[in-house]
């Protein structure tokens, strides 16, 4: 007997992948997926991690951040870990990044819930407007989530002027 299949609607779809790449993320404190889709076609994927050859936080025990009492969003200079969206950057082609989407999962280390107002840092906003990328989708909850249209929300409304919410 022939049942009626139920699929996942394709942003979900892209979701749940970002969200398995957050997986091999190494920050104590909270970990993000980014993948990056063109034409229905995953270009690149990025994790939290410190740069190459350099030892992750999962690896010293500690987070800098954390022993200081950095609030979120504050005094990235002290993270040793490269973003998500910027790993997925630095893996993809910009001709292959003009016009995509840019998919992000952020999940709390302490707890697994989804990341809060979760929303690229101004460092990567930067990045993602000179990489091309037109929207960026991010996850509230399992099956909810935002659409950010990178001209009329990041370009027009430039955040250097008026600050932006923060990892």
């Amino acid at each position: 007997m022939w049942r009626k299949m139920t699929r996942r609607d394709k942003i979900n779809y892209y979701l749940d992948i970002a969200e398995t790449v957050a997986e091999r993320g190494t920050c104590l404190r909270r970990n993000f997926g980014a993948i990056i889709v063109n034409n229905d076609q995953i270009v690149s994927t990025g994790y939290v991690g410190a740069p190459r050859g350099r030892e992750n936080c999962s690896d010293l025990g500690y987070c800098t951040r954390e022993r200081l009492k950095v609030p979120r969003g504050e005094r990235y200079e002290l993270c040793r870990s490269v973003h998500a969206e910027m790993n997925a950057i630095i893996h993809a082609a910009r001709s292959e990044m003009l016009g995509a989407t840019l998919y992000l999962v952020g999940r709390e280390v302490s707890d697994g819930s989804y990341v809060k107002n979760a929303c690229p840092c101004s460092m990567c906003t930067r990045l993602i407007i000179n990489a091309g990328i037109a929207t960026v989708i991010v996850r509230d909850d399992k099956d909810h989530y935002r659409v950010l249209d990178v001209s009329s929300e990041w370009i027009e409304n430039d955040e250097s002027l008026h600050g932006m919410s923060n990892y």
